[in-house]
């Protein structure tokens, strides 16, 4: 419990106080926000947003290792192979939207990285962890490795197995599965921020309940001794659950620093380094954790966003240029419709908290069918 407190204050306070020094390098380096020129027009407000520091992603970020680290070794609970996959789609995924950001802010424009070329690197990041993540020499002395060849919603699903197909197709369709997953979760958190605090208020909510997940199954798990044999039914195969408890606990802390400077009116943006990491936590805690359908009611509020997209795109198409929503997602809809920004955004919040709740509550229900 040390560790994971610890990991928590850590990273909570290295955002929150070495965020204002962080600004001013940023502005420094000319690192300010590029406001599609129609977005502007169609939505003044967001041309006010024009120059903010932008990037801030990279903040929390640092912040997360920082902590994670710190509070692990503190605690005598050093990293493991489970909370370094964590960190590699934290950092991989931020990566990608690093250089897209960059390249809007060097060019001045808001065309960064395009489609596909951002698919194909979040892809490049998914590939190696979700092969590490099943690869026999990751097992640890129970036989477990961090993921599993099963698809998962509470836990794995023993009709839903990958290498039921052979070991080739079986791997294929393991890694398109969970390319699926890291793009998915990814883009969703991405098209998600377009409001100051909104993507990282939710972020609190559905990490930090994928951190609740990962303790009680730390406190459930099969291997070990002191679990009551009436339990064993419902106990889980996650590997290394405290430590995936650990790393989430510490995204967690260094995203509600992060708000203190990213909520109305932020004085910093994310950016897509900062979306694009969000995401890939996300996706990481829901594949190591063994919920992966799961995560479509936990991180509703990044699939509410990107769903009104998808909507808006297939109506457009179907009725032949009209519109569903007077912008998409859903949230700029909102703003069309006179909701002030903060409205939308605390409202956005309450919404995630009650996903994150509901799915909470529905993993709890499965355990006690069991137990």
């Amino acid at each position: 419990m040390r560790s994971l407190l610890t990991a928590a204050a850590i990273s909570l306070a290295f955002t929150l106080f070495l965020t204002p020094v962080f600004i001013r390098l940023f502005r420094t380096w000319g690192w300010g926000q590029v406001i599609r020129t129609p977005e502007a027009i169609e939505n003044p407000s967001h041309g006010e947003k024009r120059g903010t520091p932008t990037m801030g992603g990279t903040i929390f970020i640092v912040g997360t290792i920082v902590g994670y680290l710190i509070g692990g070794y503190t605690g005598n609970n050093p990293p493991t192979i489970s909370g370094w996959l964590v960190i590699w789609m934290m950092v991989g995924f931020g990566a990608v939207g690093f250089i897209d950001d960059y390249m809007k802010v060097r060019r001045q424009r808001s065309l960064g990285l395009t489609g596909w070329p951002k698919v194909v690197g979040q892809i490049i990041v998914t590939v190696p962890f979700g092969v590490v993540a099943l690869h026999p020499a990751f097992e640890n002395v129970w036989g477990q490795t961090p993921a599993s060849a099963y698809v998962s919603l509470f836990r794995d699903l023993p009709v839903l197995s990958f290498m039921a197909l052979g070991p080739i197709l079986g791997w294929l369709l393991y890694l398109a599965w969970l390319s699926l997953i890291g793009v998915a979760s990814s883009n969703s958190v991405n098209v998600t921020d377009g409001l100051d605090g909104l993507a990282a208020g939710a972020g609190v909510f559905v990490v930090g309940a994928y951190s609740l997940i990962a303790f009680w199954q730390f406190n459930q798990v099969c291997t070990g001794a002191g679990l009551a044999p009436a339990l064993q039914p419902a106990c889980y195969d996650t590997r290394d659950p405290f430590d995936l408890a650990i790393v989430s606990a510490a995204f967690v802390g260094a995203l509600v620093g992060f708000l203190w400077w990213n909520a109305p009116k932020a004085k910093l943006f994310m950016g897509d380094v900062g979306s694009m990491a969000i995401g890939g936590v996300v996706a990481a805690m829901a594949i190591l954790t063994r919920t992966e359908l799961l995560m479509i009611l936990v991180a509703g509020v990044y699939v509410i966003a990107s769903g009104s997209v998808i909507l808006q795109r297939l109506y457009f198409k179907i009725t032949r240029g009209k519109r569903l929503f007077l912008m998409s997602p859903l949230h700029h809809h909102l703003e069309m419709r006179g909701w002030a920004e903060v409205t939308i955004v605390v409202r956005m919040w309450i919404i995630a908290g009650m996903l994150a709740v509901t799915g909470i509550g529905l993993f709890y229900v499965e355990w006690l069918t069991r137990a």
